[in-house]
């Protein structure tokens, strides 16, 4: 782990001597181009047409190429900003230079960016890669996307997305990891090492800024920006897990997000800023709010105006201010007035010149002009990584008759707008993609079969062609229904009441089903979706959420069984959105729910989740077997049989759950700890061993002390959340 130098650390103390006030603040300012002209609307509500579909990314692209983007080169001059979000190599240089040569001190700037999932190669989604449940793959996906950024002069990825999500009415699911804080903290460990990590010394490697802490995913029914009430061992054995795991793995910085935590906005949370993510958790580097979050603390109703909202967050030890101007323009006020003291501003400087000091700006600013193109021609290496992430990302929920994999010489009938889309593979937060690196469903299609044709019939967007259904089903032999959503349809802001698949997608299956011909359901999106009456009608499911570009190529090898499907489920589907939020470690109740009537459950709704975490099928089967736990003092030993039943090789994961029966606070009914990637010939059968320290089965109570409590503990092993083996032990510490 790359750590700074004492010299590096007194070079930073001669430099906050020397620095004004001003110049102090300065770091602690981002700013993003500021546009003018070309367009006759404000260029907030611009990107909010851009982002719910109302103008197309050429059209945007227009309208910024007729406008004047004004890139703040006086302010830099004057040492008044830390911080620009830019992409183009050659601005980076161009405003760099000013920065390092034209003011006072030669402070470098350090460039940010959202890169979620990608930079030009994008990889899936992270709900989806997450169900790969193999850190190994999202370690390479983070480090081939740090080299691709870096080549372009950003060095600040603001990535990884860590927020647990229970509830998929929330849009920005599709950004984070999914439910579970063991697979969260897996997760969160490999993509900070990733992108941190060179894998030698000349490797490039950029500064993760974890977000959004914390709390976002808990949103109140699901709508983004919303209030987050929450008990506190919750916040500390869930939400705060996957945090913890990053800070420990190095991570130099953290975006705090926009939501209050039980009536404290996060932006002026001195709890959450300073005492947990800065004195316990030992953050290394700055923290940086979200974008105008600092102003909303007065739409929050927690500020009185800019100067109160400014001087709350300095305080509560918010770093950085993203865009809204308020750091430099009130805190100098603030500090003179006594309202700030000087302290405060220097710890901040100090920590945002530490990170700029671990990246090496200070020695290297500009982007090396040999690797500004590097990469507009994708290598092989980067598009096979991403169709390897894309397979593997891949969850097959039904294959009812085995319908699955298609015969190559079969004739298909692909069907839906989404399917000749190659825009629509990459997912929400992609933003350096190309169209042309983009592989559509349909284009990947037509590779693997020689006989397929393509009928738009519709899609999300509400249109139906039956004549066009029509044609298809007297076509194919099979159907292949690609349906879903559209990227605008999840990520930010784009939060839905319900989840059941948009438009008029159910009518265009109900007419194919009709045909009794074999139906499978491609599913492009990027929430778990409402499949109760898919699930029940439809015998074939394929969920491939948004894979990135080689998302046609993936699918269409899943297809056609050139690749066996593996991935799992890293959030439990609903049968219907009123069961959210739906996740599979919830604490049990007094009345459990069951067919009785006096239990908690709903009159009109199954009693659990339709697919439940770590889900997911293949086109062999496995069976477990054998289960033995062994108290081997300070560790349990647990070993468990697995076996390929099938006439394939495949690929498992074969996952470790436990539960404390009874404890001092009410405990999940069950919590993952351990996971591990099986394959196996047909006919194989491979004995998987885990090891858990006993240590790893206490709890925080709600006053952050760690628990660890004798008794009954029930050990669980199976290939999901809730097929499993089980054998209970009493344990003591």
């Amino acid at each position: 782990m790359r750590k700074l130098t004492q010299a590096q650390k007194d070079r930073i103390e001669e430099l906050i001597r020397q620095m004004t006030l001003e110049e102090k603040i300065g770091q602690m300012n981002q700013e993003s181009p500021s546009i003018v002209g070309g367009f006759t609307v404000p260029f907030g509500e611009l990107i909010e047409m851009l982002t719910d579909g109302r103008l197309s990314k050429e059209e945007f692209g227009k309208i910024m190429s007729e406008s004047k983007q004004d890139y703040h080169e006086d302010d830099i001059r004057a040492g008044r900003v830390g911080s620009l979000m830019v992409q183009d190599p050659a601005k980076v240089n161009e405003l760099q230079k000013i920065a390092v040569e034209e003011s006072r001190l030669g402070i470098p700037l350090i460039f940010g960016l959202d890169v979620i999932h990608g930079f030009k190669t994008v990889f899936p989604i992270a709900i989806a890669e997450a169900g790969t449940f193999d850190p190994d793959l999202m370690k390479k996906t983070a480090r081939m996307a740090a080299r691709e950024s870096k080549a372009a002069g950003v060095s600040w990825h603001f990535a990884p997305m860590l927020d647990i999500a229970r509830d998929a009415r929330w849009g920005r699911v599709s950004e984070g990891p999914g439910e579970d804080p063991c697979l969260a903290s897996a997760f969160a460990t490999a993509k900070v090492t990733g992108l941190q990590e060179g894998e030698s010394p000349d490797d490039p490697y950029v500064a993760a800024c974890l977000k959004h802490y914390i709390g976002y995913g808990a949103c109140e029914s699901g709508r983004d920006y919303n209030t987050v009430n929450m008990a506190m061992h919750v916040f500390y054995n869930h939400y705060l897990k996957p945090f913890k795991a990053a800070v420990d793995a190095g991570a130099q910085t953290v975006m705090a997000a926009f939501n209050d935590l039980n009536g404290i906005p996060c932006t002026v949370n001195k709890f959450l800023l300073r005492d947990i993510l800065k004195k316990q958790l030992g953050l290394p580097g700055f923290v940086v709010s979200d974008a105008n979050a600092i102003r909303e603390c007065i739409n929050h109703g927690i500020a009185a105006d800019d100067l109160d909202a400014g001087v709350q967050a300095a305080l509560a030890g918010m770093d950085m201010d993203m865009g809204t101007g308020i750091y430099k323009n009130q805190l100098q006020k603030a500090v003179e007035e006594g309202k700030v003291p000087m302290e405060v501003i220097d710890e901040a400087a100090r920590r945002i010149l530490s990170t700029k000091m671990w990246l090496g700006l200070f020695d290297h600013p500009y982007v090396d002009e040999e690797a500004m193109h590097r990469y507009d021609v994708l290598p092989q290496e980067h598009l096979d990584l991403a169709l390897e992430a894309g397979e593997r990302s891949i969850v097959l929920l039904k294959n009812e008759g085995d319908i699955l994999p298609l015969d190559p010489s079969a004739k298909i009938s692909v069907i839906g707008t989404l399917a000749d889309q190659a825009e629509e593979v990459v997912g929400a937060w992609a933003l350096s993609w190309r169209k042309e690196d983009c592989v559509s469903l349909w284009s990947g299609i037509q590779k693997e079969f020689s006989k397929a044709k393509y009928f738009p019939c519709g899609g999300p967007e509400g249109s139906m062609n039956e004549e066009e259904i029509t044609e298809a089903v007297a076509y194919g032999d099979v159907i292949v229904a690609v349906l879903g959503e559209t990227i605008a349809m999840s990520g930010e802001a784009s939060s839905r009441a319900d989840i059941t698949l948009p438009g008029k997608q159910h009518q265009i299956l109900e007419k194919l089903l009709e045909s009794g011909k074999p139906v499978v359901l491609v599913l492009m999106n990027g929430r778990p979706l409402a499949l109760g009456w898919e699930d029940a009608h439809v015998p074939a499911i394929v969920e491939a959420w948004h894979l990135g570009i080689r998302m046609g190529d993936a699918v269409a090898r899943v297809l056609s069984g050139k690749k066996n499907p593996e991935g799992r489920l890293s959030s439990s589907f609903p049968a219907m959105t009123g069961q959210c939020p739906v996740y599979y470690n919830h604490p049990n109740t007094g009345r459990p729910a069951s067919k009785s009537k006096f239990t908690s459950r709903y009159l009109d709704a199954p009693l659990d989740s339709l697919y439940p975490f770590g889900y997911g099928l293949s086109y062999t089967s496995f069976d477990f077997g054998n289960l033995n736990v062994r108290d081997q003092g300070d560790v349990l030993m647990i070993g468990v049989e697995v076996k390929n039943t099938g006439k394939r090789a495949g690929t498992t994961t074969a996952q470790l759950y436990t539960q404390d029966v009874a404890a001092s606070l009410v405990r999940p009914v069950k919590e993952l700890k351990r996971f591990a990637k099986v394959t196996l010939e047909a006919g194989e059968i491979m004995r998987v061993y885990f090891e858990l320290p006993k240590n790893e089965l206490g709890f925080f109570d709600n006053e952050g002390k760690y628990r660890l409590e004798e008794g009954l503990f029930r050990i669980y092993v199976g290939q999901n959340s809730r097929e499993c083996l089980c054998q209970p032990v009493e344990l003591k510490f």
